[in-house]
């Protein structure tokens, strides 16, 4: 697959109307349908590393509470068959406490940005745009992007949002169909003000690949049934394709049954940046809704001799097993989780929420893994026969009226306990975030 030539060839397709579409309307200019948003977020992130093994500071302890400011401006188009617009943002964020000691370095808990000295800064700025067309039922977008497929997707799980920077197209001219491409040429991480040229993936650090594209789409069936189907090149590392699947049957007014697939199949590209790769991994669940309750259980298996790594930071991956820590996604590993949430609305305690899951993995096996990917003991020799298992909790509420009204509240907290090839650790976050529209 040939990402590079697909996505331009795809842009100008995806602009020519169909025969049986007539153009829609689309009556707003460029002011008068403008937004501006601001979302402030107040993050409090506390990871107790209890082996101390994985710790970039080296004591086993991070810590960091900060504040943050995103501001996000999205205009509309200007009149005409072909119209023109502006998507802006502006994003800061707040050190409140902090340390050396506590920072978390340059590891994966990444709440500030942190000097070479293991310093967290006390304050960082994000800053970008991206100019837009439409055409039709085409619009494209070329500057600071945010893409939201299974296999690109910016992440949002910090105190500032992720952003990449390239060329993106969508395009819905056909009734219950998303098309999607794009061509990347840099990230940024959540705790980073500029961006890289190169790229980073979550378990092999840096990749100097030049770009990463993708296509793909998502076919809506009928309100019960979807599908999506995506493709993506990290150049002279990966190509990554995925198929995913979601389904629900009402049984009657209070009880429904729910299910999900999804599997990603990733071969090398190229230089082969991540060595050699022939991987594949599907997770699938099952689950039903009873009034406010609902309860799912999901297996998912690693079919491949490697980890299946996705780019640092991101949403790039959907596999059900992937908790707020673990992914479960070691090579040969297999993985069972149950979870349960409880909505108060029917309770007569609207806003509220509560989620507790747990899940379990085994046969984690490194003895055929490529030399980016393996893991070793003691003496050298690959890692088998590992295991992990982790305990989400969550409480989550939202105000549903007055002058506080959005306002959330949400408190996360997860125990994980591992073999020697991952940590044993404690985490809690508790997230506020209020959403204003401004304009």
């Amino acid at each position: 697959m040939n990402i590079r030539s697909m996505i331009l060839p795809f842009s100008l397709c995806a602009a020519l109307p169909l025969a049986a579409v007539a153009a829609q309307e689309h009556p707003e200019g460029f002011i008068e349908g403008s937004s501006v948003k601001l979302l402030m977020r107040n993050f409090y992130f506390n990871r107790d590393e209890r082996n101390g093994r994985s710790s970039p500071t080296g004591n086993g302890y991070s810590e960091a509470w900060a504040q943050g400011l995103i501001g996000k401006f999205e205009s509309g188009f200007t009149q005409g068959t072909v119209g023109f617009g502006l998507d802006a943002f502006a994003m800061h964020g707040l050190r409140l406490d902090s340390g050396r000691g506590r920072s978390g370095g340059k590891g994966s808990f990444s709440v500030m940005p942190v000097d070479s000295n293991d310093r967290p800064e006390s304050t960082y700025n994000k800053v970008g745009g991206a100019l837009k067309l439409r055409f039709l039922d085409t619009v494209i977008k070329a500057g600071d992007v945010f893409p939201a497929t299974p296999v690109v997707a910016a992440g949002d799980s910090r105190l500032l949002p992720q952003s990449f920077r390239g060329i993106t197209v969508q395009n819905i001219s056909i009734e219950g169909l998303s098309l999607q491409g794009g061509q990347l040429s840099g990230m940024s991480q959540p705790s980073q003000s500029g961006r890289n040229k190169q790229f980073a993936t979550f378990y092999a650090g840096q990749v100097d690949s030049p770009w990463v594209g993708y296509f793909g789409g998502d076919y809506q069936f009928n309100p019960h049934l979807s599908a999506s189907l995506y493709g993506s090149r990290l150049k002279d590392a990966w190509d990554q394709y995925y198929f995913g699947t979601t389904a629900s049957y009402p049984l009657n007014e209070d009880v429904s049954l729910f299910g999900n697939f999804n599997y990603y199949n990733v071969k090398d590209e190229g230089r082969k940046l991540r060595g050699e790769l022939n991987n594949n991994i599907w997770s699938a669940r099952l689950g039903v809704n009873v009034g406010a309750h609902r309860v799912a259980v999901s297996h998912q298996r690693n079919n491949g001799n490697n980890d299946f790594d996705y780019l640092r930071q991101s949403d790039s991956n959907v596999l059900e097993n992937s908790m707020q820590y673990s992914d479960f996604n070691s090579p040969k590993e297999r993985s069972w989780m149950v979870r349960y949430d409880l909505d108060m609305q029917p309770l007569g305690i609207p806003g509220l929420s509560f989620m507790t899951r747990y899940g379990r993995g085994s046969g984690a096996d490194y003895s055929n893994a490529n030399s980016v990917y393996v893991r070793n003991d003691a003496a050298g020799n690959p890692l088998t026969g590992q295991s992990r298992w982790e305990r989400d909790v969550e409480a989550r509420y939202v105000v549903q009226a007055g002058n506080l009204k959005d306002l959330s509240l949400r408190l996360r907290q997860a125990t994980i306990r591992s073999s020697a090839f991952d940590a044993d650790l404690e985490e809690i976050r508790l997230i506020v975030e209020y959403p204003l529209a401004i304009l």
